[in-house]
């Protein structure tokens, strides 16, 4: 029992952590600055909440949430904008399959798939996020804000 807390363990484990945090903080920057680029009347959440996802457990359930409101915003901001996008809400659809393996990652067992494709997927939904925001980045025609969903 006590050379569980040896100190070169707890070293290795807290190395671990902040490994796992630095990808973890840029792709909430990266979520952040997307819902930051869309125009108040645009936005379905405020950028600073998807820093909640930080939060263990919660972050599970907060996930849906961010993902939905996410895709809700840059749909509007691209109508807004007239931004041709095919999708009505750009991201959702891999957004929603990235929550739900990682749901499904917690669970005995099933974590043995759900969790390596969760991580691919949250990986997918990160680039792609990037690409709709990058598209906020160029000028365009603005409209009048649509009415919220």
């Amino acid at each position: 029992m006590g050379m569980l807390f040896h100190p070169v363990h707890l070293m290795l484990f807290f190395l671990a952590g902040i490994l796992l945090l630095i990808p973890a903080i840029f792709y909430l920057l990266t979520l952040q600055n997307a819902l930051s680029k869309c125009a108040p009347p645009s936005r379905t959440m405020e950028p600073a909440m998807v820093w909640l996802l930080l939060i263990p457990l919660f972050g599970l359930i907060w996930s849906f949430i961010v993902v939905m409101a996410l895709a809700k915003s840059i749909g509007n901001e691209y109508r807004r904008r007239g931004i041709p996008c095919p999708d009505p809400l750009p991201g959702q659809n891999i957004g929603m399959a990235m929550c739900i393996c990682g749901c499904c990652g917690i669970i005995p067992i099933i974590d043995l798939l759900a969790g390596p494709a969760a991580f691919v997927l949250w990986i997918v939904y990160w680039v792609k996020i990037a690409e709709f925001s990058r598209l906020l980045d160029l000028p365009s025609a603005v409209m009048p804000a649509p009415p919220p969903y």
